[in-house]
Protein backbone atom coordinates (compact mmCIF):
# COMPACT_ATOMS: atom_id res chain seq x y z
CA UNK A 1 0.00 0.00 0.00
CA UNK A 2 1.63 3.29 -1.11
CA UNK A 3 -1.16 5.65 -2.13
CA UNK A 4 -0.84 7.68 1.06
CA UNK A 5 2.79 8.53 0.25
CA UNK A 6 1.95 9.40 -3.36
CA UNK A 7 -1.00 11.64 -2.52
CA UNK A 8 0.74 13.26 0.45
CA UNK A 9 3.83 14.09 -1.62
CA UNK A 10 1.80 15.49 -4.53
CA UNK A 11 -0.28 17.70 -2.25
CA UNK A 12 2.85 19.01 -0.59
CA UNK A 13 4.62 19.57 -3.92
CA UNK A 14 1.61 21.52 -5.19
CA UNK A 15 2.49 24.26 -2.68
CA UNK A 16 5.95 24.58 -4.37
CA UNK A 17 7.54 24.24 -0.93
CA UNK A 18 9.96 21.29 -0.66
CA UNK A 19 9.52 20.96 3.09
CA UNK A 20 5.77 20.53 2.67
CA UNK A 21 6.35 17.83 0.05
CA UNK A 22 8.61 16.05 2.54
CA UNK A 23 5.99 16.46 5.26
CA UNK A 24 3.35 15.03 2.91
CA UNK A 25 5.58 12.04 2.22
CA UNK A 26 6.07 11.40 5.94
CA UNK A 27 2.37 11.75 6.76
CA UNK A 28 1.43 9.58 3.78
CA UNK A 29 3.87 6.92 4.96
CA UNK A 30 2.24 6.92 8.40
CA UNK A 31 -1.18 6.59 6.76
CA UNK A 32 -0.04 3.62 4.66
CA UNK A 33 1.44 1.88 7.70
CA UNK A 34 -1.79 2.38 9.61
CA UNK A 35 -3.84 1.11 6.68
CA UNK A 36 -1.82 -2.09 6.50
CA UNK A 37 -1.97 -2.56 10.28
CA UNK A 38 -5.75 -2.15 10.32
CA UNK A 39 -6.06 -4.79 7.58
CA UNK A 40 -4.07 -7.27 9.66
CA UNK A 41 -5.72 -6.33 12.95
CA UNK A 42 -9.20 -6.79 11.55
CA UNK A 43 -8.33 -10.23 10.24
CA UNK A 44 -7.24 -11.16 13.77
CA UNK A 45 -10.34 -9.55 15.31
CA UNK A 46 -12.54 -11.41 12.85
CA UNK A 47 -11.19 -14.70 14.18
CA UNK A 48 -12.40 -13.66 17.61
CA UNK A 49 -15.74 -12.37 16.36
CA UNK A 50 -17.55 -15.48 17.60
CA UNK A 51 -16.38 -14.64 21.12
CA UNK A 52 -17.79 -11.11 21.19
CA UNK A 53 -20.09 -10.37 24.14
CA UNK A 54 -23.82 -10.07 23.51
CA UNK A 55 -23.69 -6.42 24.60
CA UNK A 56 -21.34 -5.75 21.66
CA UNK A 57 -23.69 -7.17 19.02
CA UNK A 58 -26.77 -5.57 20.61
CA UNK A 59 -25.25 -2.09 20.55
CA UNK A 60 -23.69 -2.67 17.12
CA UNK A 61 -26.98 -3.44 15.39
CA UNK A 62 -28.81 -0.69 17.29
CA UNK A 63 -26.24 1.81 16.03
CA UNK A 64 -26.46 0.31 12.53
CA UNK A 65 -30.21 0.83 12.53
CA UNK A 66 -29.79 4.42 13.68
CA UNK A 67 -27.13 5.10 11.05
CA UNK A 68 -29.26 3.58 8.30
CA UNK A 69 -32.29 5.67 9.28
CA UNK A 70 -30.57 8.98 9.99
CA UNK A 71 -31.03 10.19 6.39
CA UNK A 72 -34.73 9.34 6.54
CA UNK A 73 -34.87 6.01 4.68
CA UNK A 74 -33.34 2.58 5.16
CA UNK A 75 -32.21 1.18 1.80
CA UNK A 76 -31.99 -2.41 0.59
CA UNK A 77 -28.20 -1.99 0.41
CA UNK A 78 -28.06 -1.11 4.10
CA UNK A 79 -30.28 -4.04 5.08
CA UNK A 80 -28.16 -6.38 2.96
CA UNK A 81 -24.96 -5.05 4.56
CA UNK A 82 -26.37 -5.56 8.07
CA UNK A 83 -27.32 -9.16 7.24
CA UNK A 84 -23.84 -9.78 5.85
CA UNK A 85 -22.36 -8.65 9.16
CA UNK A 86 -24.70 -11.04 11.02
CA UNK A 87 -23.40 -13.85 8.84
CA UNK A 88 -19.75 -12.92 9.34
CA UNK A 89 -20.21 -12.84 13.10
CA UNK A 90 -21.62 -16.38 12.86
CA UNK A 91 -24.76 -15.48 14.80
CA UNK A 92 -27.05 -18.37 15.69
CA UNK A 93 -30.70 -18.13 14.55
CA UNK A 94 -31.83 -16.75 17.92
CA UNK A 95 -29.03 -14.19 17.89
CA UNK A 96 -29.99 -13.16 14.35
CA UNK A 97 -33.55 -12.49 15.50
CA UNK A 98 -32.24 -10.38 18.38
CA UNK A 99 -29.92 -8.50 16.02
CA UNK A 100 -32.86 -7.68 13.72
CA UNK A 101 -34.85 -6.46 16.73
CA UNK A 102 -31.88 -4.33 17.82
CA UNK A 103 -31.63 -2.85 14.31
CA UNK A 104 -35.32 -1.88 14.49
CA UNK A 105 -34.84 -0.33 17.94
CA UNK A 106 -31.98 1.80 16.65
CA UNK A 107 -34.19 3.25 13.89
CA UNK A 108 -36.33 5.08 16.47
CA UNK A 109 -35.70 8.88 16.38
CA UNK A 110 -35.39 8.97 20.18
CA UNK A 111 -32.83 6.15 20.32
CA UNK A 112 -30.11 7.22 22.83
CA UNK A 113 -27.16 6.66 20.49
CA UNK A 114 -24.31 8.28 22.39
CA UNK A 115 -25.40 6.94 25.77
CA UNK A 116 -25.57 3.46 24.27
CA UNK A 117 -22.00 3.78 22.96
CA UNK A 118 -20.78 5.14 26.31
CA UNK A 119 -22.37 2.29 28.23
CA UNK A 120 -20.93 -0.23 25.79
CA UNK A 121 -17.43 1.17 26.11
CA UNK A 122 -17.56 0.83 29.89
CA UNK A 123 -18.82 -2.74 29.78
CA UNK A 124 -17.48 -4.42 26.66
CA UNK A 125 -15.23 -2.14 24.58
CA UNK A 126 -12.20 -1.68 26.75
CA UNK A 127 -9.85 -3.19 24.18
CA UNK A 128 -8.70 -1.03 21.30
CA UNK A 129 -9.12 -3.74 18.66
CA UNK A 130 -12.76 -4.23 19.67
CA UNK A 131 -13.41 -0.48 19.35
CA UNK A 132 -11.90 -0.57 15.85
CA UNK A 133 -13.94 -3.66 15.00
CA UNK A 134 -17.12 -1.90 16.15
CA UNK A 135 -16.50 1.10 13.90
CA UNK A 136 -15.33 -1.07 11.01
CA UNK A 137 -18.54 -3.13 11.07
CA UNK A 138 -20.63 0.01 11.44
CA UNK A 139 -18.93 1.54 8.40
CA UNK A 140 -19.85 -1.49 6.32
CA UNK A 141 -23.46 -0.32 6.53
CA UNK A 142 -22.57 3.35 6.09
CA UNK A 143 -20.54 2.65 2.94
CA UNK A 144 -22.98 0.16 1.43
CA UNK A 145 -24.63 2.94 -0.62
CA UNK A 146 -22.92 4.83 -3.46
CA UNK A 147 -22.47 7.90 -1.24
CA UNK A 148 -22.39 8.51 2.50
CA UNK A 149 -24.45 11.60 3.35
CA UNK A 150 -23.36 14.41 5.68
CA UNK A 151 -25.75 13.33 8.45
CA UNK A 152 -24.33 9.82 8.33
CA UNK A 153 -20.73 11.04 8.47
CA UNK A 154 -21.55 13.27 11.41
CA UNK A 155 -23.09 10.35 13.28
CA UNK A 156 -20.11 8.08 12.59
CA UNK A 157 -17.74 10.77 13.77
CA UNK A 158 -19.73 11.24 16.99
CA UNK A 159 -19.39 7.53 17.70
CA UNK A 160 -15.66 7.65 16.94
CA UNK A 161 -15.31 10.53 19.38
CA UNK A 162 -16.85 8.41 22.14
CA UNK A 163 -14.45 5.56 21.31
CA UNK A 164 -11.28 7.69 21.06
CA UNK A 165 -10.84 6.92 17.37
CA UNK A 166 -9.29 9.87 15.58
CA UNK A 167 -9.90 11.19 12.07
CA UNK A 168 -6.76 9.60 10.60
CA UNK A 169 -7.69 6.21 12.05
CA UNK A 170 -11.24 6.58 10.75
CA UNK A 171 -9.89 7.54 7.30
CA UNK A 172 -7.71 4.42 7.31
CA UNK A 173 -10.67 2.19 8.15
CA UNK A 174 -12.78 3.82 5.44
CA UNK A 175 -10.00 3.54 2.86
CA UNK A 176 -9.59 -0.15 3.64
CA UNK A 177 -13.31 -0.78 3.22
CA UNK A 178 -13.50 1.19 -0.03
CA UNK A 179 -10.51 -0.73 -1.42
CA UNK A 180 -12.19 -4.03 -0.57
CA UNK A 181 -15.46 -2.84 -2.08
CA UNK A 182 -13.63 -1.82 -5.26
CA UNK A 183 -12.04 -5.26 -5.47
CA UNK A 184 -15.41 -6.99 -5.09
CA UNK A 185 -16.78 -4.91 -7.99
CA UNK A 186 -13.80 -5.63 -10.26
CA UNK A 187 -13.35 -8.59 -12.65
CA UNK A 188 -11.06 -10.15 -10.05
CA UNK A 189 -13.83 -9.72 -7.50
CA UNK A 190 -16.28 -11.43 -9.86
CA UNK A 191 -13.89 -14.37 -10.19
CA UNK A 192 -13.51 -14.50 -6.43
CA UNK A 193 -17.29 -14.58 -5.95
CA UNK A 194 -17.50 -17.39 -8.47
CA UNK A 195 -14.93 -19.41 -6.48
CA UNK A 196 -16.83 -18.84 -3.24
CA UNK A 197 -20.13 -19.76 -4.87
CA UNK A 198 -18.59 -22.95 -6.26
CA UNK A 199 -17.32 -23.81 -2.77
CA UNK A 200 -20.83 -23.52 -1.31
CA UNK A 201 -22.20 -25.72 -4.08
CA UNK A 202 -19.43 -28.31 -3.63
CA UNK A 203 -20.46 -28.73 0.01
CA UNK A 204 -24.18 -28.65 -0.75
CA UNK A 205 -24.76 -25.59 1.46
CA UNK A 206 -25.71 -21.93 0.91
CA UNK A 207 -24.31 -18.57 2.10
CA UNK A 208 -27.14 -18.52 4.66
CA UNK A 209 -25.94 -21.77 6.24
CA UNK A 210 -24.36 -21.46 9.67
CA UNK A 211 -20.72 -22.34 10.28
CA UNK A 212 -21.81 -25.45 12.19
CA UNK A 213 -23.93 -26.57 9.22
CA UNK A 214 -20.95 -26.10 6.90
CA UNK A 215 -18.71 -28.13 9.21
CA UNK A 216 -21.26 -30.94 9.38
CA UNK A 217 -21.63 -30.97 5.59
CA UNK A 218 -17.84 -31.15 5.19
CA UNK A 219 -17.49 -34.06 7.62
CA UNK A 220 -20.41 -35.92 6.06
CA UNK A 221 -18.98 -35.58 2.55
CA UNK A 222 -15.48 -36.56 3.64
CA UNK A 223 -16.86 -39.60 5.41
CA UNK A 224 -18.81 -40.55 2.31
CA UNK A 225 -16.17 -39.91 -0.36
CA UNK A 226 -12.71 -40.40 1.13
CA UNK A 227 -10.88 -43.29 -0.56
CA UNK A 228 -10.05 -44.84 2.81
CA UNK A 229 -13.76 -44.98 3.64
CA UNK A 230 -14.71 -46.89 0.49
CA UNK A 231 -11.67 -49.17 0.43
CA UNK A 232 -13.61 -51.95 2.16
CA UNK A 233 -15.90 -52.23 -0.85
CA UNK A 234 -12.94 -53.11 -3.11
CA UNK A 235 -13.64 -50.30 -5.60
CA UNK A 236 -12.03 -50.27 -9.01
CA UNK A 237 -9.36 -47.82 -10.13
CA UNK A 238 -11.92 -45.54 -11.74
CA UNK A 239 -14.04 -45.37 -8.58
CA UNK A 240 -10.96 -44.64 -6.46
CA UNK A 241 -9.87 -41.85 -8.81
CA UNK A 242 -13.35 -40.35 -8.67
CA UNK A 243 -13.37 -40.54 -4.86
CA UNK A 244 -9.96 -38.88 -4.65
CA UNK A 245 -11.08 -36.07 -6.97
CA UNK A 246 -14.26 -35.50 -4.97
CA UNK A 247 -12.30 -35.52 -1.70
CA UNK A 248 -9.91 -32.86 -3.02
CA UNK A 249 -12.86 -30.77 -4.19
CA UNK A 250 -14.62 -31.00 -0.82
CA UNK A 251 -11.45 -30.25 1.15
CA UNK A 252 -10.55 -27.29 -1.07
CA UNK A 253 -14.08 -25.86 -0.80
CA UNK A 254 -14.10 -26.20 2.98
CA UNK A 255 -10.67 -24.57 3.38
CA UNK A 256 -11.83 -21.60 1.29
CA UNK A 257 -15.03 -21.11 3.31
CA UNK A 258 -13.18 -21.74 6.55
CA UNK A 259 -10.90 -18.80 5.80
CA UNK A 260 -13.61 -16.47 4.51
CA UNK A 261 -16.04 -17.15 7.37
CA UNK A 262 -13.41 -17.64 10.11
CA UNK A 263 -14.73 -21.14 10.85
CA UNK A 264 -12.87 -22.64 13.80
Amino acid sequence: MYWGKVIGTLLGAATLKPWLALLGLILGHQFDRGFARHSRDFDDAGVRAGQLPEAFTAALFQCMGHLAKVDGRVTEDEIRAARTVMQRLNLAPGAVRRAIANFEQGKAPAFPLLQTVRNLRKSALRRGDHRQLFVRLLLEVGLSKPRMRAAERKLVWQICGELDIGRVELAQLEAMLRAQKGFRQSPAGDADRDRVGAAYRALGVTPDSSNDEIKRAYRRLMNRNHPDKIAGDNPGAEALAKAEKRTREVRSAYELLKTRRTIR
